[in-house]
Order: C-alpha cells, then structure tokens, then sequence
C-alpha cells in the first residue's frame, strides 16, 4: 500500500514534469492533484523516487501519466436540463445575430460532450453550419474522442440522460453496437476539429460564440482558475456565451463584471464587455 505523500514530493512532481516536458500542475487544486498522486504510484506500483525516476529517464511515459492524472468521467447529456438550456436558450439567442457559427469544448476528454453537442445541432437542422473545436491536453483521450466509439454498456446511462434532455428520437438510432462497443456514426463528428491544447499554457487560437468548460476547473486552484477565464474571455465574440460546471463559478474573478448571468443554476454567462 501505498504511503502518504507530502506537499514538497508532489512540487517535485510538478517541477519536473513541467521543467522537461512543460506541462504546468503546479496550480492545481492541491487536495485532487495529492489524490490522483497516490492513485498513480498505487497502479504502477511505484514509490515518489521511482515515479521521478521514470518521468526523467523514459519520455514515453508522460503519456500514461497524463492519462491517469487528467479527469476522464463524462456521460453524453450529463445534466440533461443544461442540454435543454443549450437548445432552447443559448443557441437561438446565437441564430439571431449570424447563422453560422463556432463552439469550443475545452477540456473535452473522451468526447461524449462533443457527440452530445453533435446530436444537439443535428435534430436542430443546423449542423453544417456549426463548427465545432474539441481540446484537451491528454493525446491519448483526445484519439478516443475521435473515435466515438464507447462500452456499451454506457449507453444505458446516456439513454436516460437523452430522454430527459427530450431528444427527437431514441440514442440507439445514432449508433450501431458491435463486440460490446457503442460505435457514433462518423458524419456526427465531421465538422469537428480535435487538437491537443493546454488551458493553463495554451495560447488563444480562435474566437467563439459559444464555449464549454464544464467541471475541468475544479481541479484548478483560484489563482489558475482566473487566468484560464480571462483566456475564455478573449476567446469569445463580443455577446457570446460561457457554460462552466454545476460547482464552478465566475462571481469571485476578475473578469466576472464582464460577464451577465444568463442561468445561475446551469452556470450559464454572456460576454457584456470586451
């Protein structure tokens, strides 16, 4: 069993995975980034010294790091009265001013959000004039997320959350089922873009009318979390909307009288100001 780990070996950790591969951890949440710590040295059976060792002498290994230290949990629809929220709401309020316009998943992990959007746009008519950009720092979830392709067993769950969100048809009409996987018809994803980009190093790289960033900056400390909204900020045309996650706010950053609530409780914002 693994033992505790205190906080000068977890800024060791951090210092060098950024110094020799310039991946920034060093503001996250202290608390999620020590659990997720000593899950890995749990997994890989590996002591602090060792784990040093590895990230220092084997580059390919930064990879299976990533994989386990980045959040991976996600659910198509997740929070079904948001998706409505999104199709009732925010994107009409979109339509209204051009009709072709761009989303931003940041932090998409393995892309059930991205499909959710994808299916969204589709039984909305208007997914060929939406492009759709997909990130994450993680290249092995992002290769995932291009797939679609996912347990079958999920589907389950992901059913439900369709049905709440009040989906035009059944979930099982976008995917066919094969040895015990779900796998996404392909014209879904078409108009999306999947890079690998860093929320905490990464520069801006396009502007958007719609951005989702929904549960990532929780792991984040406050100082991280403000620089990352100033980014989105930025990031967004002038009247665009920010969906951040059911525990995550804006109300406390520097950036927040920039921003009107569109839905407190979905964690909804419009850009007022640039």
């Amino acid at each position: 069993m693994v033992q505790d780990i205190d906080i000068a070996d977890l800024k060791r950790i951090t210092e060098l995975v950024y110094t020799k591969y310039g991946y920034d951890f060093r503001n996250y949440a202290m608390s999620s980034f020590k659990r997720r710590m000593l899950r890995i040295l749990e997994l890989k059976n590996l002591n602090v010294e060792s784990l040093l060792k590895k990230i220092n002498e084997q580059p390919a290994f930064i990879n299976e790091f990533l994989d386990e230290l980045t959040v991976n949990v996600t659910e198509m629809f997740r929070d079904p009265g948001f998706w409505r929220i999104i199709r009732d709401e925010i994107i009409p309020g979109i339509l209204l001013n051009h009709k072709q316009f761009k989303i931003w998943h940041a932090g998409c992990s393995s892309g059930e959000e991205v499909l959710s959007m994808a299916i969204l746009l589709k039984e909305m008519g208007i997914e060929s004039d939406v492009t759709l950009y997909a990130t994450d720092l993680d290249v092995n979830i992002l290769e995932k997320a291009k797939q679609g392709v996912y347990p079958a067993k999920n589907m389950e769950l992901n059913e439900k959350n369709y049905v709440r969100f009040e989906g035009k048809k059944s979930l099982k009409e976008y995917y066919r089922e094969e040895n015990g996987k779900a796998i996404f018809h392909r014209e879904l994803l078409q108009n999306v873009t999947f890079r690998k980009h860093d929320l905490v190093k990464g520069e801006i790289f396009n502007k958007f009318d719609l951005i989702l960033c929904r549960n990532v900056m929780i792991y984040f400390n406050q100082t991280l979390q403000n620089e990352v909204l100033k980014k989105f900020h930025e990031s967004l045309f002038k009247y665009g909307y920010l969906a951040i996650g059911s525990k995550e706010s804006l109300i406390w950053c520097d950036i927040a009288n920039r921003f009107l609530v569109v839905n407190n409780e979905e964690k909804v914002y419009k850009k007022i100001k640039d």
